[in-house]
């Protein structure tokens, strides 16, 4: 690859950075890799939950299972080599972090762990009383 075409993407990310998406490569629940674009500027980690949650209820409607863990690949150079090792958003510090140490990259990777909430494990519960009719 030329050093031109090194710095044009280097300056395309950016770009794209400033105006306030990134490319993401995301993994729900170990599936199928899916690309789309979060919105990097001003989002905090409770935002970049809600825009997954409502990526993954676009693409599965029926699925209740909302975010609750991101890991995302960061970026290490070391002596004129990089290396990624996969590190867990749980703060809004981090999330500035992940933004910045991406930003000369054409994506980030990322995996998400989806979990049923309290209240759909709750209801999907067979009552007391009726677990001697299942039985019969």
């Amino acid at each position: 690859m030329s050093f031109s075409l090194i710095v044009f993407n280097f300056l395309l990310c950016r770009f794209e950075t400033m105006v306030g998406w990134v490319d993401v490569h995301a993994q729900f629940n170990s599936g199928e890799p899916q690309r789309l674009k979060v919105r990097c500027l001003g989002v905090t980690l409770r935002g970049l939950k809600d825009q997954l949650n409502e990526f993954n209820q676009g693409v599965n409607p029926r699925d209740t299972r909302r975010v609750e863990y991101i890991r995302y690949k960061r970026p290490t150079l070391d002596e004129g080599r990089v290396s990624f090792t996969w590190v867990e958003l749980t703060n809004n510090e981090n999330m500035k972090n992940m933004f910045w140490e991406h930003s000369m990259f054409h994506w980030i990777d990322m995996r998400i762990t989806l979990l049923r909430s309290t209240e759909d494990v709750i209801k999907s519960l067979i009552p007391p009383e009726d677990r001697d009719y299942v039985g019969k």
